[in-house]
């Protein structure tokens, strides 16, 4: 049984502990005048909890909302409370090393502003990157201008990972990513009060810069201003490309979002590709082995940090095995034959792990990390044949609808559940109620009032914005998505471009369309090749060689006119030989993904 120590005020301590000064200003903006951080938006969580919030929530959202610069040891600060991470600033010889510039250019200049204004104006003389999560990379133009020669460091196939995962999936992570991260909620004790793992994220323009020196292997030592940096590369963790370091001089040692004060994911809601909860235990133990008995402070790019070597090997030793018991744990009961839903109604922690604080389900939780283990593994196929040829959703619904005597008699049903205290079984019920009939306004109506009640009761943050969004949206429908516009785009690839163009082919639509370009892009001297035919559009590098097949048409340009004929600018500057029409058969076959599609609704 979990028995959480409300007294222990150990993390209000240590999240205090270094307060060196608060943010400048109320509001961070856009140099146009929009808010895209608020820090008085907070300042409910200044009350004691209310019912409609899970204490141990609350408790967590009242750690993560505290704003300011911060000393973590000497010659190493942090940002906190400006983003939904931290940025940690290393003064070096010269100037400082700025360490995760958060997912915006303006709350990452206004953190560092605030340093600054405390520091001194010193200049950024180094930027280290932790991983490929936006949060920890989108604010480099607030810290760092474009050509600069200041040396950026980020761990092996950084730009390949951190681009891949915003454009492939880019759509429908961020229509999900809105109920995760309830974007679209009020903030206060009914809607917003955290992420768990920070407050929330900001909504400024994100952008990204290629490294200049790429951390390969464990042990690698680099020096920037004079600071010795010694890394640990950690890929297929928390991000497919990430790093931990420390700093030998300091005796401080960084755990980038590897081991972090909350359960974190191993399948994030949002969407991701499933992460190895094996090699992530496995690499924190690596961590301790290499850095724990030389290191008298902890800090990540969330949260807090953990002082004292011993606090840190508990708070290490924990977190690793937070990760390796649900995974030994699924895969024992995997190979008994259990399904991932029977697992994660199965798994409970170890008492140790269920009391500690760091290890709580803010972000992640138990029960879907469970169910993201048995995927990685086994795939979305349970054994049983049953689910080999399901109904989609709407035709199940309309089945159970004439099983049960109509939509009425599902509600009915319903609500007596509900009233039962069976939430969860309600809200299965009601999904089929309203996917059968979408505009039963009393079955939405019953389905909001039982996701509002989960979310709620809800200890995980991601838990209670998904259903209080569903809730939201069922009452009022679905609010526009707002598309920021940053610097994302220009680090693509050509071949990710095209990659990108590929996923939108309509492939019954192309099913007999046929056309053959070259591109030729003269500021990168690359040659390609582009083919659509059988519904799938693909494309080769051409190099110094042409195929034995002429091109219908040939294009010589560059790649800012390539985006620029993407985004519908036409051909101007753009010289071709052929058939330039042709480019009408490839863009004539594309669709445009849909972000604001219906989740609760069919």
């Amino acid at each position: 049984m979990n028995q959480l120590n409300y007294a222990d005020r150990a993390d209000f301590d240590n999240a205090d502990r270094g307060f060196v000064a608060g943010p400048q200003q109320s509001k961070i903006t856009t140099a146009d005048g929009r808010v895209v951080w608020d820090f008085d938006s907070t300042k409910f969580l200044d009350q004691d909890c209310p019912d409609s919030v899970n204490p141990s929530l609350w408790r967590q959202s009242q750690l993560v909302a505290r704003a300011g610069l911060y000393q973590v040891t000497e010659g190493v600060y942090q940002i906190r409370g400006f983003d939904l991470s931290n940025m940690t600033l290393i003064e070096g010889d010269t100037g400082v090393i700025v360490v995760d510039p958060l997912m915006s250019a303006e709350t990452a200049a206004a953190g560092l502003a605030l340093y600054r204004a405390q520091r001194g104006e010193q200049p950024v003389t180094g930027v280290i990157i932790t991983h490929s999560h936006l949060d920890h990379f989108g604010g480099i133009h607030g810290v760092l201008d474009a050509g600069s020669d200041v040396p950026l460091i980020a761990p092996e196939h950084f730009m390949v990972e951190s681009v891949a995962e915003n454009v492939y999936a880019g759509t429908a992570m961020l229509r999900r990513g809105i109920y995760y991260a309830g974007s679209n909620l009020e903030r206060g004790p009914h809607g917003l009060v955290s992420m768990g793992l920070g407050f929330t994220a900001s909504t400024g323009n994100p952008g990204l810069l290629p490294p200049t020196v790429t951390i390969t292997k464990t042990g690698q030592q680099e020096s920037v201003d004079g600071v010795r940096v010694v890394f640990q590369v950690t890929p297929g963790t928390e991000a497919p490309s990430e790093m931990n370091f420390f700093l030998p001089d300091r005796r401080a040692l960084c755990m980038a979002e590897n081991a972090t004060h909350n359960l974190h994911n191993i399948l994030t809601l949002r969407g991701a590709l499933v992460r190895d909860a094996h090699i992530w235990a496995r690499y924190l133990g690596e961590a301790i082995a290499l850095f724990a008995d030389e290191s008298d402070v902890l800090f990540a790019s969330h949260h807090w940090p953990t002082w004292g070597t011993a606090d840190i090997k508990t708070f290490l030793s924990q977190q690793r095995d937070l990760y390796a018991y649900l995974h030994d744990q699924t895969l024992r009961l995997l190979n008994q034959g259990y399904t991932g839903p029977e697992i994660a109604e199965m798994i409970e922690l170890p008492p140790v792990l269920a009391n500690a604080w760091h290890a709580r389900d803010y972000y992640g939780s138990i029960s879907h990390n469970v169910k993201a283990i048995y995927q990685r593994y086994m795939g979305w196929y349970d054994g049983n044949p049953v689910s080999l040829w399901e109904h989609p959703p709407t035709e199940t619904a309309k089945r159970y609808a004439e099983c049960f005597g109509g939509v009425g008699q599902i509600v009915a049903k319903a609500r007596g559940y509900a009233e039962d205290g069976d939430l969860r079984f309600a809200a299965q019920l009601l999904r089929h109620a309203v996917f059968a009939e979408p505009d039963d306004t009393e079955a939405k109506n019953l389905l909001a009032d039982v996701f509002e009640q989960l979310g709620r009761g809800a200890e995980c943050a991601t838990w209670r914005n998904c259903y209080l969004t569903g809730a939201a949206e069922l009452r009022t429908g679905i609010k526009p998505t707002v598309i920021l516009a940053g610097g994302m785009t220009t680090a693509l690839s050509i071949p990710q471009f095209f990659d990108s163009l590929a996923i939108r082919v309509n492939g019954p639509k192309a099913w007999d369309a046929r056309a053959v370009t070259d591109w030729h892009f003269t500021d990168l001297d690359e040659h390609y090749r582009l083919t659509l035919e059988n519904g799938v559009l693909t494309y080769i590098p051409l190099g110094g060689k042409t195929p034995a097949e002429d091109a219908e048409a040939a294009f010589t340009l560059t790649k800012p006119q390539f985006m620029g004929l993407l985004a519908g600018k036409g051909m101007d500057g753009i010289q071709h030989t052929g058939d330039a029409t042709v480019l009408t058969t490839v863009l004539g076959v594309l669709d445009d993904p849909d972000p604001d599609f219906a989740i609760v609704t069919p």
